[in-house]
């Protein structure tokens, strides 16, 4: 089953299918920095979460109409914002194109329940959730150690609850979202989550006395 807890699971079976952790070759590497429990910086994985990519038009009511019927909120319109619905949220990546992310790992239902409901529709919904993961990281100096490697304004003035942005941290790709004063998740692709994981515990090094 799931393991719906947040934290260093490295493999789950569902349906007798093994899965296993986009940062399954970092346990080591994890359990070390966490056994430090840093008030100035801290990371988690939180691993298979469902992730569905959504293309659609916003002037489509049958559309929009579909996506609020299975998510229990509109995709957002206003650029680089999260909408909250029902035990998901659905984070802005373009004019077309939103990012559905499950709040607790579960079995994966999203996309079918989307492709069921966009029938009809000029729409599209898309299973993405193996090729990534999402990391939590939070802490007293969480925006310091995201600033030695991601280009953008992480000021809570610039980025707080409620939107997301699209960057990079060093050579890794990323989705930011704040959750918090001092918390973010991010989403980064499962071929970048070794190096991403060691780099960012790199980065916080120096920072975490």
């Amino acid at each position: 089953m799931w393991n719906e807890g947040r934290g260093n699971a490295s493999a789950v079976v569902e349906r007798g299918v093994r899965y296993e952790s986009p940062f399954i070759g970092v346990q080591d590497l994890m359990q070390a920095h966490q056994a430090e429990a840093s008030k100035q910086f801290r990371l988690n994985e939180r691993p298979f979460l469902e992730l569905v990519n959504v293309r659609g038009d916003l002037a489509d009511p049958a559309f929009v109409g579909a996506a609020e019927s299975v998510l229990g909120c509109k995709p957002p319109a206003k650029a680089n914002t999260v909408a909250q619905g029902n035990g998901c949220d659905v984070l802005w990546l373009g004019p077309d194109e939103w990012l559905v992310r499950s709040l607790e790992a579960r079995a994966a239902t999203l996309e079918t329940k989307l492709r069921v409901a966009f029938e009809g529709a000029y729409a599209a919904a898309v299973d993405v959730g193996s090729g990534y993961t999402v990391v939590e990281v939070s802490g007293e100096r969480v925006r310091d150690v995201l600033s030695r490697g991601c280009p953008l304004d992480l000021h809570p003035l610039m980025l707080a609850r409620g939107q997301c942005a699209q960057s990079h941290f060093f050579k890794a790709s990323i989705v930011l979202i704040p959750t918090g004063n001092n918390a973010f998740e991010i989403v980064v692709r499962r071929s970048f989550a070794d190096y991403f994981c060691r780099i960012l515990l790199d980065a916080a090094a120096p920072l975490m006395s």
